[in-house]
């Protein structure tokens, strides 16, 4: 039935060739247009899996607990430190670019010259509160003494290590973005946000004595992006060797460019399929439409390949495309199914840029079954190829011939059996190597980047310089209202925030009851006995308003009080061990009326997207497994065809996995795709070696 439904497309379509390449050239020239119009854009919430419980908490309380969608930017002196009038001023000058920077939420700018930066020191009076950088304190009046006055207040208010460097040879100015707008929302263009903190802040303020550094996901992503002019470049050098490599090996230009053309022309058709559709190009997906090309190519070089056989055996052009057209159809088809299915069961994975990733590159690779099953074929037709290239060719493939009969010995009953002994002790080694993968970033700041680029070297920086961790993972706490005046309720959270300070990687714990404590003891003399929480509900609540609202401790009815948690970095293992905690202590110490929840800031919504991750990988890989071997048996109705296709397969993806452990890659947002993508091309050859076997 196979046989007879191949023979009658390939009728149909050779019968009306003119009319085929007319439509799709027609199809070409619309989606190009569209393909014009395509543009770069990234996006915090399309990182998120919506549906998980920890991004639940986060986007109920994400106008009340930040942290999540930082930028951080420090002023960091090359030679000396701070405590000088052109560096303050330049500190001054940075905080208010940033606060008048569209896409900022002002409420959070923090730095040593916002008024919400504030020390708070007990004296023979009491307890005595005021701003870091006073409010007669101005650029202008920016003496020696009143610098020293600022360093004082600075180490009085416990900011040396968070807003200030430990050598004191940078400051930090800390903002949380606006995304949407509060009052258009619309969304942040975040490579546009980047750029714009390159030409308005480091640009600006960086010179010769001062170095401006960056972090966060928005410059995270705006550097990534503006690294596809790089990728753009590293395509370029590809296509010129591919198309060196294909001529090598077909010794023609015509058979050279045919698949490449062919693979750019589904390129076309899927860039301009992106923008119908309304999605952007992720930073994070730049690599993908160009594994699509290079799935196209490889398919590409077996049709010219077998139209080169064909018209070395004496074939016309014409009886060659038809021949590579009907030999090819079912093993190709069959192979890009397969890919496509690796794609489409990303939708699975609920995150919004991974399902986006899924639609687009499982369109792409559809597009490749016409563009290169298809039209490749038909439009070899009217290639004519004269004795002189029948003889080059047939020279070059005697020669090919003569090394593939040395190198098919392997396949001989004896070789053969050693060398699938030795494959399956390979397969048991990576089996057990690859145990313990990492899930989630393994090295600080963003795998994505290389390890010398820009952003990873100002990540260095800022965590070597500084001692607050910046990675935050908030815990949200929700309690009956006024419940920062019912000591029962602060005494739980203070003996959660204790517990959560003493598990490893989690460098401090913040939380309303701790500070409460030290404002008790401050009205008090600074008496350490008296660094208690009151019993007295009055005596609690005046300790209570001595917390800077700033802080974000607790909201307007006291039903939330958050506990924060700096952790030293944001390592998978680390973010499991915080989440393992909190999960333990809520399970085993439940309070009637408070209910511990997971979890915000930047740290906590990683550790969301890592347990997406982890849950979705096998799913996938099975499904994707159990579709070729369906198509496997539906096709070649053979269990042997099955342990031939699969088993390599396998074996190559333990493979990945222990390249993946040994090199530190973790299982991300990004790499997830490529190892689920790599099974469904790793089937590629398997159907075109069992096919020609058949």
């Amino acid at each position: 039935m196979l046989t007879s439904l191949v023979l009658g497309l390939e009728r149909f379509f050779f019968r009306h060739r003119l009319a085929t390449l007319g439509v799709l050239a027609l199809i070409t020239l619309v989606m190009g247009g569209f393909a014009a119009q395509l543009r770069m854009s990234a996006g915090f919430d399309k990182q998120l899996p919506q549906q998980h419980e920890f991004i639940k908490t986060f986007n109920q309380y994400r106008d009340v607990l930040f942290g999540a969608n930082r930028i951080i930017v420090v002023l960091h002196a090359k030679n000396g430190d701070i405590w000088n009038k052109e560096a303050l001023t330049k500190l001054n000058d940075l905080t208010q670019t940033l606060f008048f920077m569209p896409g900022i939420d002002r409420r959070t700018v923090t730095s040593l010259w916002t008024p919400n930066t504030r020390a708070v020191q007990i004296t023979e009076e009491g307890m005595k509160a005021e701003d870091v950088v006073g409010g007669d304190v101005t650029v202008a009046t920016l003496s020696d003494q009143a610098i020293v006055g600022i360093r004082e207040r600075t180490l009085v208010g416990g900011f040396v290590g968070s807003l200030v460097a430990n050598d004191y040879s940078g400051a930090m100015v800390l903002a949380e973005l606006a995304d949407p707008d509060p009052q258009t929302g619309q969304r942040l263009n975040y490579l546009e946000f980047s750029q714009r903190l390159e030409d308005e802040v480091r640009a600006k303020y960086g010179d010769d004595q001062y170095e401006v550094q960056i972090i966060g996901f928005a410059k995270q992503m705006g550097d990534i992006g503006a690294g596809a002019t790089s990728v753009m470049g590293f395509f370029a050098l590809a296509f010129l060797l591919t198309v060196l490599a294909v001529y090598w090996y077909t010794r023609s230009w015509a058979l050279t460019f045919l698949p490449l053309c062919c693979s750019l022309v589904s390129v076309v058709w899927q860039f301009g399929t992106i923008t119908l559709l309304g999605f952007g190009l992720d930073p994070l997906a730049i690599l993908v439409p160009f594994l699509v090309f290079a799935i196209g190519v490889s398919h590409g070089v077996q049709q010219v390949n077998f139209i080169s056989k064909e018209v070395c055996a004496g074939a016309d052009g014409m009886t060659a495309a038809r021949r590579s057209f009907s030999g090819l159809l079912i093993p190709g088809t069959l192979a890009l199914i397969t890919a496509f299915v690796g794609f489409a069961t990303l939708v699975l994975v609920p995150i919004p840029m991974i399902r986006e990733l899924a639609i687009t590159a499982s369109v792409g690779v559809a597009y490749k079954i016409v563009t290169n099953l298809i039209m490749l074929p038909v439009l070899a037709s009217y290639f004519r190829f004269d004795q002189a290239y029948v003889t080059r060719v047939d020279r070059l493939r005697r020669g090919r011939d003569g090394a593939m009969l040395k190198l098919g010995r392997i396949a001989e009953t004896r070789n053969a059996a050693i060398g699938a002994v030795l494959c399956l002790v390979l397969l048991v080694a990576a089996v057990w190597q690859s145990q313990g993968r990492h899930v989630g970033h393994v090295l600080p700041g963003a795998p994505e980047l290389h390890i010398d680029s820009r952003y990873n070297k100002d990540v260095e920086s800022v965590v070597s310089h500084f001692g607050l961790g910046l990675d935050l993972f908030t815990v949200a706490v929700e309690t009956p209202k006024n419940s920062c005046y019912q000591h029962e309720v602060m005494a739980y959270i203070d003996r959660l925030t204790w517990y959560l300070a003493n598990v490893p990687g989690v460098l401090s714990a913040q939380s309303l009851p701790v500070l409460t404590k030290l404002s008790a003891s401050g009205v008090n003399e600074g008496n350490p006995k008296w660094v208690a929480l009151p019993a007295d509900e009055l005596s609690l609540g005046e300790a209570v308003r001595q917390v800077p609202e700033g802080l974000r401790l607790y909201n307007a009815d006291c039903s939330l009080l958050p506990v924060n948690l700096y952790l030293a970095d944001h390592k998978a293992s680390t973010l499991k061990t915080v989440v393992e905690a909190v999960q333990q202590y809520r399970a085993e110490h439940p309070m009637v009326g408070v209910n511990v929840r997971l979890a915000s800031g930047n740290a906590g919504v990683q550790a969301a997207t890592n347990e997406i991750v982890e849950s979705s990988e096998l799913p996938m890989m099975l499904y994707v497994y159990l579709t070729i071997v369906l198509l496997v048996f539906v096709v070649y109705r053979d269990w042997r065809a099955m342990v031939a296709c699969c088993l390599p397969l396998t074996l190559a993806t333990f493979l990945g996995y222990c390249f993946m452990k040994a090199l530190d890659i973790g299982l991300t947002v990004a790499t997830l795709p490529v190892m689920v993508l790599a099974v469904g091309i790793g089937v590629d050859y398997a159907f075109y070696i069992y096919n020609r076997l058949q």
